[in-house]
């Protein structure tokens, strides 16, 4: 990931961006570097993709196969009525195009699975969750460790949320926390239980800044911590996570395998 150099226009445009110390404009440089894998554009892939190309995110690739359904537009930011019936990718790419015209936004219409998995997540610099299955975590998460590539997850139902942020070598990965992936395709998530849209947005939000963190190297992302939101009572609590050696995907069996060539 080499750093480029800041045009006049996009000087100025993060301006309040780069003046911030910890960021810096060879902070800026990163992000214009940096590449992200948003993997869903929904009610977390929305804010998502908003805010890291608002920010500057060099590459941004999104990966979703759906069309807008009018029962998205309560959380999912990005779309209107009028996008109704059409390609959420075609959509996305248009407004995220019209808020940054520097950034390059790469569609993959198509399903996070086993046989796409680490061919699109290779090209990335970090994975980031917008998705409401289980099944595709866990494959963002065995993607990540094999590929050595951080991933940032979030996830919401009714009026909680989540999120934790997972780099290879430095904490526990989510299988560390989530170890079984589920016999069907989706959570009992925002479908099943309902969610408020609004939490979405903050859980949101608080994906894209782990993501701005990672790329540009500042503050400490929530590596060995699980974040818990309740909108409710509006509370933030802070769980510790480990890495679990006996861990399917990240333990000593797993890298034993690895080093052997057998992953």
């Amino acid at each position: 990931m080499g750093e480029r150099g800041l045009t006049e226009g996009e000087r100025e445009r993060y301006r309040r961006q780069w003046v911030l110390p910890e960021v810096g404009e060879a902070g800026q440089r990163r992000l214009k570097a940096g590449s992200a894998l948003i993997v869903g554009v929904g009610g977390l892939g929305s804010p998502i993709a908003l805010y890291l190309a608002a920010a500057g995110v060099g590459r941004i690739g999104l990966v979703d196969a759906d069309t807008v359904d009018v029962a998205n537009l309560q959380r999912q930011v990005l779309y209107t009525t009028e996008d109704l019936g059409r390609s959420k990718l075609r959509i996305a790419h248009d407004r995220l195009c019209a808020l940054n015209p520097h950034v390059e936004i790469e569609l993959h219409e198509e399903r996070f699975d086993g046989d796409s998995a680490q061919r699109l997540a290779h090209r990335y610099d970090v994975l980031v969750d917008g998705t409401d299955s289980l099944r595709t975590r866990c494959t963002l998460s065995d993607a990540s460790v094999a590929l050595r590539i951080p991933y940032v997850y979030g996830a919401v139902a009714g009026f909680v949320g989540q999120a934790s942020t997972f780099v290879p070598g430095r904490g526990p990965c989510y299988r560390c926390v989530f170890p079984q992936s589920p016999p069907g395709e989706h959570a009992p998530g925002s479908q099943a239980m309902g969610v408020l849209g609004t939490v979405a947005g903050v859980i949101g939000c608080i994906e894209a800044t782990e993501t701005i963190k990672l790329l540009t190297a500042i503050g400490s992302p929530l590596i060995g911590r699980l974040l818990l939101v309740d909108a409710l009572t509006l509370r933030f609590e802070e769980v510790r996570i480990e890495r679990q050696p006996t861990c399917r995907s990240c333990g000593e069996a797993s890298e034993a395998r690895a080093k052997g060539g057998a992953y």
